[in-house]
Parts: structure tokens; C-alpha cells; sequence
């Protein structure tokens, strides 16, 4: 088992900050190669403090905060325009920046590309659900529209 410092939030696992006990080959192979996680140190235990500052600032504040800003997301589909084919496939995929870019663009407030989270890669016209992790607590069900540009 190996101690290591996330720096991006990891389902499952943890939220930046985290200090985290994991098997030696998923730090290894996995977390540390993504730049998900940090090897712990007594000099990067430092650093922990400044991940946790950094993940306040971009937090919703309160959960009141988070359950209205959920309410707002789920009354309406989010579309998002993206180029097909005659089959109606997708030249590419739907991104999650995609996704918090369309959230904006309708009116909905920012909401960070990070808690976006995709089931199946989205590559064809049509609706889907994506869920968005507001706060520890809450999550909201987007329906993501996808049409053709």
C-alpha cells in the first residue's frame, strides 16, 4: 500500500486534497501517470493545504446553493451542437467541456467540466443522461440534447 496526495477528484477514491492509502500498482500504473494523484511526502504534505484552499474557491457553497442550482439543471435538456454525418454519427465526441460549455450557454450557472460525468462516450445524435456532481451530497441528471451543427 502506498500513500499519495489526489490532485483532481477521483470517483470513488476521493476530492483534491485527500491524503489516500491505495495498492502500490494503481498509484503506479494508474493515478500518477494521469497527474491524478501525487506520491505523499513530508514536503508535499505542503501542497495539500493549497489543493484543499483551491477546491473551496471553486465549490458551491452550500448545499441550499447546490439542491437550486440541481433543480435549474434538471428542468431543462442542455443542447449541444455537434458535427454529424448522414448516419447520424458524430465526427468525434460530445466532450464534457462540451457539456459545461452548453450548461452555460443556456443560462444555467458555471458549472466545472471536472464534475461532468459521462457513462458511454456520447457519438451519435440524440438525448442522453449525464450526471453532474454539484456538491458532496448532490448530484444533479442533465438531458443532454446532441444535434447536428
Amino acid at each position: 500500500m502506498s500513500k499519495i496526495i489526489l490532485t483532481h477528484e477521483v470517483t470513488g477514491l476521493g476530492a483534491p486534497g485527500d491524503v489516500v492509502e491505495v495498492k502500490d500498482g494503481y498509484a503506479r500504473n494508474y493515478l500518477i501517470p494521469r497527474n491524478l494523484a501525487t506520491p505523499w511526502t513530508k514536503g508535499a504534505e505542503k501542497d495539500v493545504t493549497a489543493i484543499r484552499k483551491a477546491r473551496k474557491a471553486r465549490e458551491i457553497a452550500t448545499l441550499d446553493d447546490a439542491k437550486a442550482i440541481r433543480d435549474s439543471l434538471q428542468s431543462k435538456p442542455v443542447v449541444v451542437k455537434a458535427k454529424a454525418g448522414d448516419a447520424g454519427r458524430l465526427f468525434g465526441a460530445v466532450t464534457t467541456a462540451e457539456i459545461a460549455e452548453a450548461v452555460k450557454a443556456s443560462g444555467a450557472p458555471q458549472i466545472d467540466k471536472r464534475k461532468v460525468e459521462i457513462g458511454q462516450p456520447i457519438k451519435a445524435l440524440g438525448e442522453y443522461q449525464v450526471s453532474v456532481r454539484l456538491h458532496a451530497d448532490v448530484a444533479a441528471t442533465v438531458t443532454v440534447k446532441v444535434v447536428a451543427a
